[in-house]
């Protein structure tokens, strides 16, 4: 088995460990979900493929080894885009699902890759600060990761995707409340140039 593929089971392994279960400081330490009424009911969308598929893994392998060796992300390498702004795909309370009427701001941004052949992403998953920091930089991660395999399904080159976690750090908007939390739980896009 190559390294790289190694690496990436390791890594969805350890992910998934770690979002098995969730201390919530923010309700006296109950876990996520034992609140009724947490979430107004949606619609998801639970059909993405989140399996690392052997296409996706080979292209990996080259993206893992070139981010090793130089250990520089797209926004080191490359001049980020300011004449496109994306939408950010927001996410239910502890969610890695992305709702139905999210799907449309992911297949902007694939349409645009298609378009500039010359252009990569960064998808950046973050959380509202409910949750232990380890678990938010996870479950931030776990949302980059699950936009990122709906843009490879939609076309995307896996090697143009970068994501990154945020955790809790960088939130859209300061306070405390549902109407907070619900705009800080998102996947943000940011587009640069090769």
């Amino acid at each position: 088995m190559k390294f790289s593929t190694i690496l990436a089971v390791l890594t969805v392994a350890v992910a998934l460990a770690t979002t098995g279960c969730r201390y919530d400081k923010a309700r006296g330490g109950r876990h996520a979900g034992d609140a009724a009424g947490d979430e107004a009911a949606q619609p998801e969308v639970s059909d993405i493929d989140t399996s690392v598929t052997e296409d996706v893994a080979d292209v990996q392998e080259g993206y893992v080894s070139d981010l090793l060796a130089n250990g520089k992300g797209f926004d080191e390498l490359y001049p980020r885009c300011n004449d496109v702004n994306f939408a950010p795909v927001y996410f239910g309370f502890d969610s890695t699902v992305v709702p139905a009427g999210e799907l449309g701001k992911i297949d902007a941004v694939a349409q645009h890759l298609a378009d500039n052949a010359n252009r990569v992403v960064i998808v950046e998953g973050n959380c509202d600060d409910r949750g232990s920091n380890e678990y938010n930089m996870s479950l931030g991660e776990n949302r980059a990761v699950i936009i990122r395999n709906y843009l490879v399904q939609n076309g995307v080159a896996a090697d143009r995707i970068q994501t990154r976690s945020n955790g809790e750090e960088k939130p859209a908007v300061e306070g405390q409340g549902e109407g907070v939390w619900s705009k800080n739980r998102r996947g943000e896009f940011a587009i640069f140039q090769k």
